[in-house]
C-alpha cells in the first residue's frame, strides 16, 4: 500500500490539533508506516454513557476520519467495560455505574451515529470487554503495580477532590490504567481524545513501555465551545447541537452563533482547508462577503454533512420564509387534543405539548415573550385556550418551535 508523503499528512493532521505528543515520534511512525506500506493503528475510546453524539464529539471523529483517509486503520473503541467505571474526567464525585443494558443500548446508538463521518469499511468497532473482561486477578495486580498512587494523584480531578477532602472510590485509580490497557491489547501507535482526555492519554503512553511496546503518540483536540460562545458543547447545558436533529434546527443554531466563534467550527467541524478559511475570513473583513453568508454556508456544509445537499437547501429556504420573510414554516406538527369545556392554562398546556418541561420553565419562556398564540405574542401566563368546541390555533415557542393545535 503507497502513502501520501509525510510532510502532507503531518499538514492534515495538525490542523485543528492542540497536541501532538511527540511529533517527532509520529513522523517516524509515519515514515516506517510508508516505507512498509503498513497502515498506523489508531485509536480513540468512547464512554456509552451518553451516546447521543453532538457537534462537540465530531470534532475528534474528524479527526479519525483523515487517519482514515490517509489510509491508517481506525480502533472505534466503546468503553462497555469501563463505563463499568465511570471516567472520572471532570467529575466532583464517583459517578453512578452504568448497566450493562444500559451500555449496550447506548453503544448501538453510538454506531448508528459514527458512520456518518466514518467509513464503516475502514473501521474496526472494539469492545474493550474483549480483553479487560478476560483479565485474571492476577492480571489485573500485575497492571496496578505498574503505575503509583502518587502520579495517579497527579490528576487535576483527583487532586482536587483530594484537597476538598471529597470521597475518592479505589476503583476510580483503575480507569486511566484500563484505558491504557486498551492501547497495550490493540498496540495502538496513536491515541486520540479531547483536551480534558490528556492525563489518560499520557498513561497509555508509560504503560505501553511497561509492557515493552513502543509508546503511542498522543494527539489532543480541542474542546468545542457550545452556541452560548461560553461553556463547552454539551447536552446538559442545552448549548450543543445534536447531528441527529433536524436540519431545520442545526441551521437554526449555526445561525446563532457569534461571528468569531463562526470561523472555529469551520476549522473543527468541516473538511475546509485552512486556506479556505483564510480567504473566507479576508473577504469578510474586506466585505466582499457578509457574515451571515459565510454562516450560512457554514450550517449548509454540516448538514450536508449528516443529512443531505437536498436537505441543506430545504433549511436555508425554511429560515429564509420563518425568520427573513415572517412566514410560517411548511412542515409544522399537528397535535389533536379532545374538546373540553374547561379551558386550558396556557403553561400546562405547553407542557402537555412538549413545548416546555415544566409549568415554571412554561411561565418563564411567557414572561420573556417567547410564546406566541396565532401570531399574538403572550403577555401573561395567566391566559386559558377554550377547547369547547372544534379549532385550531398555531404555538409559537421560541425562534423555531411551531405546533398546530387541533380540538376535534
Amino acid at each position: 500500500m503507497s502513502f501520501r508523503p509525510v510532510d502532507e499528512q503531518m499538514e492534515i493532521l495538525r490542523k485543528g490539533a492542540v497536541e501532538i505528543i511527540r511529533e517527532e515520534e509520529l513522523k517516524a511512525k509515519l515514515e516506517n508506516s510508508r516505507r512498509e506500506g503498513k497502515p498506523l493503528g489508531v485509536k480513540v475510546g468512547f464512554d456509552p454513557s451518553a451516546p447521543d453524539i453532538h457537534l462537540g464529539h465530531t470534532v475528534v471523529i474528524r479527526k479519525m476520519k483523515h487517519f482514515q483517509d490517509l489510509g491508517h486503520q481506525v480502533f472505534f473503541v466503546i468503553g462497555d467495560f469501563t463505563g463499568l467505571i465511570g471516567d472520572p474526567t471532570g467529575v466532583s464525585k464517583t459517578r453512578p455505574a452504568l448497566s450493562r443494558e444500559q451500555i449496550e443500548a447506548n453503544a448501538q446508538t453510538y454506531r448508528e451515529q459514527v458512520f456518518k463521518i466514518l467509513d464503516p469499511q475502514k473501521t474496526r468497532v472494539e469492545f474493550n470487554s474483549r480483553w479487560l473482561g478476560s483479565l485474571t486477578s492476577y492480571d489485573w495486580v500485575r497492571l496496578a503495580s505498574k503505575y503509583t498512587v502518587a502520579r495517579i494523584l497527579e490528576r487535576d480531578d483527583f487532586t482536587k477532590r483530594f484537597r476538598a477532602n471529597q470521597p475518592i472510590s479505589i476503583h476510580e485509580f483503575l480507569y486511566p490504567l484500563a484505558q491504557a490497557y486498551d492501547s497495550v491489547a490493540l498496540k495502538a501507535d496513536v491515541e486520540m481524545g479531547g483536551t480534558d482526555q490528556k492525563f489518560n492519554l499520557l498513561v497509555g503512553r508509560e504503560i505501553m513501555r511497561e509492557y515493552e511496546l513502543l509508546p503511542q503518540v498522543v494527539l489532543t483536540m480541542p474542546l468545542l465551545v457550545g452556541t452560548d460562545g461560553v461553556e463547552k458543547m454539551s447536552k446538559s447545558l442545552g448549548n450543543y447541537i445534536g447531528i441527529d436533529e433536524s436540519p431545520r434546527e442545526i441551521f437554526g443554531k449555526i445561525l446563532s452563533i457569534t461571528d468569531d466563534l463562526m470561523w472555529r467550527y469551520y476549522e473543527l467541524c468541516t473538511e475546509a482547508s485552512l486556506e479556505e478559511i483564510a480567504r473566507m475570513q479576508r473577504e469578510v473583513a474586506g466585505g466582499q462577503l457578509h457574515p451571515k453568508q459565510a454562516k450560512v454556508e457554514l450550517a449548509k456544509r454540516i448538514i450536508t454533512d449528516f443529512h443531505s445537499a437536498a436537505a441543506a437547501q430545504l433549511a436555508e429556504a425554511e429560515f429564509e420564509k420563518v425568520f427573513v420573510s415572517k412566514q410560517t414554516p411548511d412542515e409544522v406538527e399537528e397535535v389533536t387534543l379532545p374538546c373540553s369545556e374547561a379551558p386550558l392554562w396556557l403553561p400546562k398546556l405547553l407542557v402537555k405539548l412538549a413545548l416546555a418541561k415544566s409549568n415554571g420553565e412554561a411561565t418563564r419562556l411567557i414572561s420573556h415573550g417567547g410564546v406566541t398564540l396565532d401570531g399574538v405574542r403572550v403577555e401573561s401566563a395567566d391566559l386559558e385556550v377554550k377547547a369547547d368546541a372544534p379549532a385550531e390555533h398555531l404555538i409559537k415557542v421560541g425562534k423555531r418551535r411551531f405546533v398546530r393545535l387541533l380540538f376535534r
